[in-house]
Formats: C-alpha cells, sequence, structure tokens
C-alpha cells in the first residue's frame, strides 16, 4: 500500500471469485494422524481453513439532494464504515490479548508491514532481535519452556521461514507449545514461484499441530486465537501462521472477544476412565518389582508434586527420561536417575528385572529403550499419555490409560493402597554397590591430563545450584544431565526427540528473558556453539545475563566417541579447528575466561556468575574424555557399560 492508500500492482488484490480457492486442497492443514490434539479429516468441515480476498478499504456513501438548490445548500448524508485495523495492527492486538509480550524475530520483505506496526506496540511488546531466524525459533522455544508460556516467533517468507524449520520441528518432537507468524508473497502470486516464495503451509505440514496460510485482514484474529488454543492444549506443540503482504495491509473490523476457537476436527482429552484406573490398580496391587518411567510429560502437566506422592505410596523406584529431569528432585530416596542409552546403571537393572513398568507422560522413544524385544520382556505395562497415537506405537501396554499425567497420577494416589518395596530396593541397592566398586578402581587408573568435564558440571552446581541448565546437544547434554543435581522441576532445558545442535545458547538466551532473576547458564559444546554463535551479539545488544560454559575439547566430542568406540577411531571430519572463544566473546562485547586447571574451575565460575550481564566461560576440558555409562546402540539395557 502506498501513501495514498492504494494498492502496488503486486500487492491488488483481484476482484470477482475467490481468486484462491484452487489452492484451497494445496494449502490445507486439517489432516488425521491420530494424534490427540490434532485433527481428524473426516470430521473436519475444514472450517477452519483461512483464505479469500482482502477487506476493502473505509467505505464513504454521499447522497445529495439539490433540487435546484446551490452546492452550499446541498443536504448530504455521510455514512462510514465502523473503526478498522490493518492486518498487521489486528495481529499484534490478538497477540496482547493472548498475553504475548515477547517476540523473536527478524526482518524481511514480506513482513515489513507487520514490523512497520510493531513500532507501535514497542510499550506492550518486547521484540528481539535474533541474529538468525533458527536462533529465534530455539529462543521462543526456551522462553516458552521457562515461563509457561506459548513461545512466539516472527520471520519472513522464504529463507527467512526455512530457517525456522528445524526449530519448529524440534517444538513438535518436544511438545513445546510454539506459534511461528511468517510472512508470505502478495495472494495473487502465491504459487507462481515468486521472489523469496515457499510453499510454507506444505513444508510445515508434517511438524506443525496446525497451520495457516491466512489471504484476508479479517481472518487473522481468528487464526490467532485457534493458534493459541492449539499450541497450549491437549499436547502442546508447535502452529505456524503464513500471511501473504495484503492481508498484513488490508484493514478489517476488530473485536478479539467476539472470536470463537472452531475447530470441530479437533479432539480434547477427557479424563482418565474410572475403568483404566481400575486396570492400572490392580496391576500395582499385584507387583513385587515396579518402576515408575517419569517423563517430559509431567512436567507439561504440572505433575510433579502428584508423582512424589505416587512414587511414595507405592513405594517404587522412579526414573526419568532425558526431558523428565528434574521432575523428581535429586536426593530424592526413590530415584535412580536417568534410564537408557547413558542411562545410570541403576535405572537401567531396575527396568530390566522389573515385573512392572508404569510410564508417566514418556513416549518409550528408543534412546530408552535400547534393544525392544528385551525392554518389557519380563514385565506389565502401563503407560499413562495424553497423546492416544503414542499408546501402542512402541510398547504394547496391559493398562493404557490416555488422560493428562496430573489427572491420571491423582486418581492412581486416590486408589491404589500403600505398599513397601523393601526386598527390590535391597536387591537394587546391592547392585549399586557393585557399581560403585567398579568405578572406584577405574577413577584410581586414570590419569587426566586437563580438566575433566564433570568437574566442570560440578562448579557450575556449587556455584548456581538452583540455575536453570539449557544444553547443547552431544556429551555436554549427558554430562549436564547425569551430574548436575536438580532440585527444582523444568530446570534441565534440552533438544530431546531431535537432538538439535545450536539449541543451546539461543534456548537459553530465550530462557534468561522469560526468568531474568533467576541465574540461567548454557552448557555447550565447542562444536555445538559454533552453530548458532552469532547470537552472542543478541546478547550484548540486549543485555541478558545469560552465563556460558564451552566445553572445549578440540572435538565434535560425542560423534568422535562413536568413533572411538565403533569405528576403529576413524576421527574422520571431527577435529575442530576452533576460534579463541574469549577473545571472540570479547569482540562481541561479553566479558569472557577461560579456566584449564581443576583448581581455577569453582573459582572462575563463581566469578562469573556473580557478573551482573553475560558471561562466556571457556573450559579447556580432556580432549578424548568419553561420556559414560553407556548402552551400544541396539544392545539391550542390561548390558550397560561402564567404560
Amino acid at each position: 500500500m502506498n501513501s495514498a492508500g492504494s494498492f502496488s500492482q503486486s500487492e491488488k488484490p483481484s476482484e470477482g471469485a475467490d481468486h484462491n480457492e484452487g489452492f484451497r486442497e494445496a494449502f490445507y492443514s486439517g489432516y488425521s494422524d491420530g494424534k490427540a490434539g490434532r485433527f481428524d479429516r473426516s470430521q473436519s468441515e475444514n472450517s477452519s481453513y483461512r483464505s479469500g480476498h482482502l477487506v476493502g478499504r473505509n467505505e464513504k456513501k454521499i447522497t445529495a439532494k439539490t433540487r435546484g438548490r446551490s452546492l452550499v445548500a446541498r443536504k448530504i448524508s455521510v455514512k462510514i464504515s465502523a473503526v478498522k485495523k490493518t492486518g498487521s495492527e489486528i495481529v499484534f492486538e490478538s497477540l496482547i490479548a493472548e498475553g504475548v509480550d515477547t517476540i523473536f524475530g527478524y526482518p524481511g520483505g514480506q513482513v515489513l508491514p507487520l514490523y512497520h506496526a510493531l513500532t507501535n506496540y514497542a510499550k506492550k511488546i518486547n521484540h528481539i532481535l535474533t541474529r538468525h531466524e533458527q536462533g529465534a525459533a530455539f529462543a521462543a522455544e526456551g522462553y516458552a519452556r521457562a515461563s509457561g508460556k506459548v513461545g512466539v516467533c516472527m520471520a519472513t517468507s522464504g529463507p527467512g521461514a526455512t530457517n525456522l524449520i528445524t526449530g519448529i520441528a524440534n517444538a513438535f518432537l518436544d511438545s513445546i507449545p510454539l506459534v511461528a507468524i511468517t510472512g508470505q508473497v502478495p495472494s495473487d502470486l502465491v504459487g507462481s514461484d515468486a521472489f523469496q516464495e515457499a510453499d510454507m503451509t506444505g513444508i510445515t505440514l508434517p511438524i506443525t499441530k496446525h497451520n495457516y496460510l491466512v489471504t484476508r485482514a479479517k481472518d487473522l484474529a481468528q487464526t490467532i486465537r485457534e493458534a493459541f488454543h492449539l499450541a497450549k492444549s491437549g499436547r502442546p506443540g508447535p502452529v505456524h501462521i503464513d500471511i501473504t503482504k495484503d492481508a498484513q495491509v488490508g484493514l478489517a473490523d476488530f473485536n478479539y472477544k467476539k472470536t470463537k476457537v472452531k475447530l470441530p476436527g479437533y479432539l480434547e482429552r477427557g479424563p482418565a476412565s474410572a475403568s483404566q484406573i481400575k486396570k492400572a490398580s490392580e496391576l500395582i496391587a499385584a507387583a513385587k518389582k515396579p518402576v515408575i518411567i517419569s517423563g517430559h510429560g509431567v512436567l507439561i502437566s504440572g505433575a510433579s508434586k502428584e508423582i512424589q506422592q505416587f512414587v511414595e505410596r507405592i513405594d517404587a523406584p522412579v526414573v526419568a527420561t532425558l526431558l523428565g529431569i528434574s521432575s523428581i528432585p535429586f536426593g530424592h530416596k526413590n530415584y535412580l536417575g536417568m534410564l537408557g542409552m547413558h542411562g545410570s546403571p541403576e535405572a537401567n537393572f531396575a527396568i530390566s528385572h522389573a515385573d512392572l513398568i508404569i510410564s508417566v507422560g514418556a513416549r518409550f522413544d528408543d534412546r530408552i529403550t535400547g534393544r525392544l524385544s528385551e525392554f518389557s520382556a519380563r514385565a506389565k505395562v502401563i503407560h499413562i499419555d495424553i497423546d492416544s497415537a503414542e499408546i501402542g506405537k512402541i510398547i504394547k501396554p496391559d493398562a493404557p490409560i490416555v488422560a493428562d499425567a496430573r489427572d491420571a497420577l491423582k486418581k492412581l494416589n486416590a486408589k491404589v493402597a500403600a505398599k513397601k518395596h523393601t526386598d527390590w530396593f535391597a536387591r537394587i541397592v546391592e547392585y549399586s554397590q557393585m557399581i560403585d566398586a567398579k568405578l572406584l578402581e577405574i577413577e584410581k587408573k586414570k590419569s587426566p591430563k586437563r580438566l575433566k568435564a564433570v568437574e566442570v558440571v560440578h562448579a557450575i552446581n556449587k556455584a548456581a545450584p538452583n540455575a536453570f541448565i539449557v544444553s547443547d546437544v552431544g556429551q555436554n547434554q549427558m554430562w549436564a544431565a547425569m551430574h548436575f543435581q536438580f532440585r527444582q522441576p523444568g530446570r534441565l532445558l534440552s533438544s530431546g526427540g531431535l537432538g538439535s545442535m545450536g539449541y543451546g545458547l539461543p534456548a537459553a538466551l530465550g530462557a534468561t528473558v522469560a526468568q531474568p532473576q533467576t541465574p540461567v547458564w548454557c552448557l555447550t559444546g565447542d562444536g555445538g556453539i559454533q552453530m548458532n554463535i552469532q547470537e552472542l551479539t543478541t546478547l550484548a545488544q540486549e543485555k541478558i545475563p545469560l552465563k556460558i560454559a564451552v566445553f572445549n575439547n578440540g572435538f565434535l566430542g560425542m560423534v568422535r566417541q562413536w568413533q572411538e568406540l565403533f569405528y576403529d577411531k576413524n576421527y574422520s571430519a571431527t577435529p575442530l579447528l576452533n576460534p579463541d572463544f574469549v577473545k571472540l566473546a570479547e569482540a562481541c562485547g561479553i566479558k569472557a575466561f577461560r579456566v584449564t586447571k581443576v583448581a581455577d574451575a569453582l573459582k572462575i565460575t563463581k566469578k562469573a556468575a556473580a557478573i551482573k550481564g553475560p558471561v562466556l566461560v571457556e573450559y579447556l576440558v580432556e580432549p578424548e574424555e568419553n561420556v559414560f555409562p553407556m548402552v551400544a546402540p541396539g544392545d539391550a539395557l542390561k548390558n550397560t557399560r561402564i567404560k
């Protein structure tokens, strides 16, 4: 739209019949995959699809009755339509109504109308300019997980939008509530391979709960209302909204209070049924060696208190998935640690010898099951999950409970009788003592040349015991998961299902924005930080007080470890020539330190923690230090290696 309020040729909407009708099927996103909180095509009438013309500008109707009188004496009747807002204004008014106070984004040609309007909402919405769109998506996820709100990111069309894809996929696999807003070329150019056009509804179809192509300003408020409802209800996840440029500049009536969620194909999950609870209770009563798995769903539902009550009521050992860590506080007498490929020997031993596995909010990912044929060969299974598609997908349960974790646990706590499993715990303790003796012998034979990564985690734990820990992916991720002593729920943020290197720095940035009064530490490797190292300047510009711990071992550590163990130490493409991280951080305006000795680790870590602004600490750790315990890929959990 130019200054006179008319449209340029490329932005002018076509007239007559709905010019976008032919794209309805191509951009339809109401697909059925049987998952809770997603769409069933058989029940949907496509009513949530948004397409069509730009709403017209304010109209003025003038009628004059001259009847021979002079122009001055004419009787003029003026009819002016209701106050209207541009599509861009509607977007921000709707976001504010949804409680959004922070957006992470990067501008570009097809979102210029949105960014032009954004300045009028600067007092209510804090926009953080990341240096890459992937950084914006990960930052929005970190913000969402640390705040409990829906994260929002924004980018332009084409490459800007496609740069969000890894973050959207990450949110989908880890059930993180995210709304990703992208610009799109004008609606009359959609499908023409226009400059910086990409079929984003097609691209994001398999990695979102739902997506929208919006071509009319009048549909934006309804779309945003539905998007936020979808993102945070049921099993949370990402929703993508693609907005054509003409929809951003068009005018429409706006009243957010009148918009209602209209999703006929969206299935809201009800409470746990009495019959499901009864069946599970019977299995619990009969079990002599039960084990509880606490997954991410426990944290999402806010059920940390309920699962502790459940654990103590039936006196069962409890283990956690990677994303379930911190749902049970460190030091709880029944907690055995993380299970799976890098799980504790005690956790894997308990799972391998259990006669009942009670999984709460976990999806039996291959990283926790090991060799599937042996995972639950001798055990009955109770599976509690809000997503019905996860029930029976990997493990067929004897007692499925399709419900929110908190609701199911409350009902189980009221139904099951208190029990004691003294003999079962005695067996686990005996095994644990044997493992401890072996580990002591191994440690005596080691003569490390450099600082060990585990010592770094211990130093951070002492310097900031209640911090949010945001890990990248790789060895640093496992060291954080295994050795930090989490005592409050939701304090470990990590990329679980997708395993995205580069997640750590921007996600930690977002978490710090969400929780500015709580310490946040990013634990990352020398490889992972370089994936999104440009966000250091975002930290400096926004004065975000994040603390960054870089484990520098000169390798892509986890890949190198696999090469050592399974590929005859053929270190192909894993050695790294790194920049001077201290000088690089300082060049970005961030204070930085380097630690090379065990004696300096705690002192410098505490010094960094006390500084108010962003700080980077580089820890030069053992180049070939490995992460143990470990279960070889495809092996059974009972064959956990400790060296």
